[in-house]
Order: structure tokens, then sequence, then C-alpha cells
């Protein structure tokens, strides 16, 4: 059935093996540094010991947070078929990729509509609900699914716990980073008062502490902009989604007729630049960035996003209805004109 999932093989959690090996192979050597920087030569275990207090703390939160992502739901759309996770399946699964969600026609309306039915799963689809092929099943506002992380979907239920994973891991790297920079730097200047093992160690873990929080850093980067703006990945990386959203196009004579809402693969090269253009500035669930991060993070009090940072958080809302921006209905009205308006003059 087309709801399934596809059965998770062994090499399905290799991605998630190497990720925890990458985070926890640093730790001899930071804990060789640790022991021999300072406490063997500086003397000043208090030090040492508050540097390991900073990135054990780091290692935990990152841990926690990666396991509510392996073991919480991302977003049930219904009872059964939101365990179809797990569930039973063929190996030939007919499902939606991410690719393929960003790059193919939509199937219709009913299919591909806001609070609409999915055909694949064969159940309610809710507004920013997405079909994933992978696992099989509609997710609640769905962000993508992620190889890395044990073949899971990021989504309404688990998407503030990854951002959390990716903040503590970058956060571990860049601390590690500068911290053995600043060994160095005194091995260096001090050539005989060290070991030559500690130098090493210290060299090593910079440049890997530095390259992981740039590459990982970029990526939470990213999602700070989403959440700032109140998008998923699969909405900001597919302009055509807004089609769906669009109000009726004015009737007119002159033009190519279009269904109600378009669909992707009527629309003219003209047509389809108007969207695009349109894309970089509707910004159909924006409600204020204080409250866009309350939606994902949960917080309602001042500075409650100072608990959720150090320890995560929950989202807000069912999953299946989103304050939409005030501006909306506005934005979305000028985009039926721009289609019609360049259809006119082809």
């Amino acid at each position: 059935m087309d709801g399934e999932a596809i059965h998770r093989r062994w090499y399905h959690l290799l991605p998630l093996f190497v990720a925890i090996v990458m985070i926890l192979a640093p730790h001899p050597s930071l804990l060789i540094i640790f022991v021999n920087y300072y406490y063997r030569i500086h003397h000043t275990p208090l030090r040492g010991f508050a540097h390991m207090l900073v990135a054990y703390t780091l290692t935990f939160l990152a841990f926690s947070s990666l396991i509510v992502v392996l073991v919480r739901d991302p977003g049930p759309v219904t009872g059964d078929k939101a365990r179809g996770e797990e569930a039973d399946g063929g190996d030939d699964v007919e499902g939606e990729s991410f690719l393929e969600a960003l790059l193919s026609p939509p199937e219709g309306e009913e299919a591909h509509g806001p609070g609409r039915w999915c055909k694949k799963c064969d159940g309610p689809k809710p507004e920013r609900a997405h079909h994933c092929g992978t696992c099989g099943r509609c997710v609640l506002k769905m962000d993508h699914h992620c190889m890395w992380l044990g073949h899971k979907c990021i989504g309404h239920r688990t998407h503030s716990s990854f951002v959390h994973f990716l903040f503590c891991v970058t956060a571990l790297a860049a601390y590690v980073a500068i911290l053995c920079s600043s060994v160095v730097y005194w091995a260096f200047t001090n050539p005989l008062a060290i070991d030559e093992g500690t130098p090493i160690h210290a060299i090593s873990l910079a440049f890997y502490g530095l390259i992981i929080s740039l590459v990982i850093g970029s990526f939470l980067g990213y999602h700070i902009y989403l959440i700032t703006t109140n998008q998923t990945t699969i909405e900001s990386l597919s302009p055509f989604w807004l089609l769906k959203y669009i109000p009726p196009l004015p009737d007119n004579a002159d033009t190519r007729k279009l269904s109600n809402p378009p669909l992707e693969h009527e629309l003219s090269f003209e047509q389809r630049m108007v969207v695009r253009d349109a894309h970089r500035h509707i910004r159909l669930y924006d409600v204020g960035w204080r409250n866009n991060w309350g939606q994902v993070f949960g917080w309602s009090r001042p500075w409650g996003w100072l608990y959720r940072l150090a320890i995560g958080g929950g989202c807000t809302g069912d999953g299946r209805t989103f304050p939409r921006n005030p501006r909306s209905d506005e934005m979305l009205s000028r985009l039926a004109a721009g289609l019609v308006s360049a259809d006119k003059h082809r």
C-alpha cells in the first residue's frame, strides 16, 4: 500500500551511528588536554573542571534532544496511520520523496489543497502537512526527512528538539575549537613547558571543532531564519506551494484557462517567474518573530526563551491549523492578479 512505510534496514542507521561517533570521538583527546594542560602544567584543576562541565553539559543536552527526535512522533495526522512509520510494508512503495515534492507538478486540488485528503495514505491532509515517501505517511508541518537522525522526519512535534540539537552541537564544537586554539597558542609560545602529545591533540581538536561549527552552524543559521519567518524547509525551497492558497482568478477571455487554484504545469514561463518573485516576499504564516519562535519552542512568558534555549522545547497548537499573516490575503490577491496580468502580456 502507498501509505505503508519502507522497512528499516540496519544500514539505514549507519548515518546516525556516524553522527554519534563524531560527537563522542573528540572526548578522549579533550580529557587528555584537561589533565595535562590544566592539572599537570598550570595546576588549576578547578578551571579545568569548569571547562569539562561546560563541554559535557552541552554533550548531554545534545544527546537529550537527539533522543527526543528519535523516539517522538514528528506529527501524527491520524491515530493509526500516524504510527505507520513502523508498520510492515513491501519494498516497492510509491511515495513522494523530498526532491519530488519540490519538483513534481501537483496532482490536483483534492490531493494537495490545504485541509484536503491525501491520496497516497488515504487520510486527511491538514494544512502544512506533507506526505513522506520514505516513512510512508503524512507528517504535520513536515520540515524535511533527515537520514542522519535515524531516517526520521522532522515535523511539528520534533522541530524544536532538532534545532536545539543543532545549537548544542554547534556550541560544543565552537567551544572546543576556541578552547583548544588557546592551548595551541600557549604551546607555541612556551614550547619547553609542555609535552609533545598535548599540542597535537589540541591542534586536531581545534581544526575539527572549527569545521563542525562551520558546517552545522550554517545549517543552524538556516533553521533560525526559517523559524524567524515561520517557514519550513519545503515551504522555503518550493515557491509553487503558494498556488493552492491564492483566491479564485478573475475571469478573462483573453487569458489561457487555468484551474482554480492553478496547477504548476499549467503556468507559462512568465507566470512561473511571477510566482518565484512573489515567493521571496510572501510569508504566509509570519506573525512576528516573537510569536513565530513561540510557536516552535512553546514559550509564553517574556523570558521563556531562556528556559527553552537551555533544555529545548515543545511546539504549541495542534499542528493542523496555524494563524496567518494579517497581510496574507492581500499578498495572495496580488499574486493572483499578477498571474492573470503575466498571461495577458504574453
